[in-house]
């Protein structure tokens, strides 16, 4: 692995950012768009595809009537390397926040995120997401049972 150009990084960062607000805004066609090109790796089966990846999403996350899973995900520890000219690796920590019914925010998860991608026509591309959830809190106002 060799350090990444500097705007590439900063494209790639993005990325990454750009899916924490997304998942939080509730955007889950979005996200999927984001992923389209991926292997979306969490605690179930590998998913694939803009459609099965934004399905996963409908049918996991509990979405309230602003729209939103009334989360905040913080992404942080970001460290991302070129394996090549066109591709890239990435790890990054994950903590989820969530505040629901006028609760104060509670931390719900941790975790880390390792991504792959791909440079394409028209920029870089997720190839592979892989969310490894290591601390778990009261997920039961987040996820469907």
């Amino acid at each position: 692995m060799t350090p990444i150009d500097p705007a590439d990084g900063r494209e790639l960062e993005n990325l990454i950012l750009r899916y924490a607000e997304l998942v939080d805004d509730g955007d889950f066609t979005a996200v999927a768009e984001l992923l389209a090109d991926a292997t979306y790796r969490g605690s179930g089966a590998p998913l694939q595809g803009r459609a099965e990846i934004e399905q996963w999403f409908r049918d996991t996350l509990i979405v309230y009537p602003d729209g939103t899973p009334r989360t905040q995900h913080v992404t942080t520890n970001i460290a991302i390397e070129a394996d090549g000219n066109d591709t890239a690796e990435a790890r990054s920590y994950v903590t989820v926040l969530q505040a629901v019914d006028g609760a104060v925010p509670q931390v719900i998860a941790a975790g880390r995120y390792r991504d792959r991608f791909e440079r394409r026509a028209g920029g870089w591309r997720w190839t592979e997401r892989t969310v490894k959830i290591r601390l778990v809190g009261d997920v039961s106002k987040h996820l469907r049972s």
